[in-house]
């Protein structure tokens, strides 16, 4: 990983940069992913949305939806004080972005969000972490906060349980992947967190990470269809899959 500490402080986008390569290891199509979410996010509010940016880890949604549409703004909210620490830092200065910290378990979360309305709530790669009822709920809180002819977008692993041989190809596969990436110098989730734990100054958030996670473990993984039927049931108005892998999918929901 590049050097994160420098004479001046902290390399903020170093950190961002070796947050990138690791997800990337996982999933290499990560940009595509990001690319259609934010297509879509043009297409049905505009190039200047107010967005959610929903477990937002370290700001990847924000970093490039900013990027892209230099008069949007974002509210992030996570739990994870170190990946917060990240994005703070990173965006330290932009009054465009700002940074919550909120459990989406707490069913009173909203309230610490600084707007009631948002054109667009964003999530990527975060929300399997919740199990089918605790996602239902979640997606009864989000509803509310998306404006009339706004949207929520979450692409996440939807795997299709009825194709047992195709997902285990595909698993297969991308183990093969992760394991020629990792010869590459990309380290995996445990090795990246343990560079975290050894840093001046993420050591404290990540101990504080730990506490309040543990080694948690993937929900069920509903599928597609599920997300989509589960989002009209909410209170969005359509909702489908806008793009897919073999292993993960978007849905987008429209109020």
């Amino acid at each position: 990983m590049t050097e994160a500490v420098t004479g001046s402080g902290t390399d903020w986008q170093a950190w961002q940069q070796s947050w990138d390569r690791q997800q990337e290891c996982y999933m290499p199509d990560r940009e595509e992913r990001f690319r259609v979410m934010l297509d879509m996010v043009e297409a049905l509010v505009g190039p200047a949305p107010r967005v959610l940016d929903l477990a937002c880890g370290t700001g990847s949604i924000t970093a490039r939806l900013l990027s892209r549409f230099p008069e949007a703004t974002s509210t992030g909210v996570d739990l994870d004080p170190a990946l917060l620490t990240i994005a703070e830092g990173t965006f330290a200065g932009d009054p465009r972005a700002g940074f919550v910290t909120a459990d989406l378990k707490d069913p009173r979360w909203t309230e610490a969000l600084p707007h009631d309305s948002y054109d667009a709530v964003l999530t990527a790669t975060a929300l399997h972490w919740l199990h089918s009822p605790e996602l239902a709920v979640l997606y009864g809180q989000i509803a509310p906060l998306v404006r009339e002819g706004g949207v929520f977008l979450n692409a996440d692993h939807m795997p299709d349980p009825a194709t047992p041989r195709i997902n285990a190809a595909d698993r297969a596969q991308r183990h093969a992947r992760m394991d020629r990436a990792r010869q590459d110098g990309a380290l995996d989730w445990a090795e990246w967190w343990a560079v975290c734990a050894q840093d001046p100054v993420l050591a404290a958030p990540t101990a504080r990470r730990f506490e309040i996670y543990g080694e948690h473990a993937d929900g069920d993984t509903p599928d597609e269809a599920w997300h989509a039927r589960t989002l009209r049931e909410a209170g969005f108005a359509e909702a489908r899959t806008v793009w897919r892998s073999p292993s993960d999918a978007m849905v987008l929901a429209l109020k």
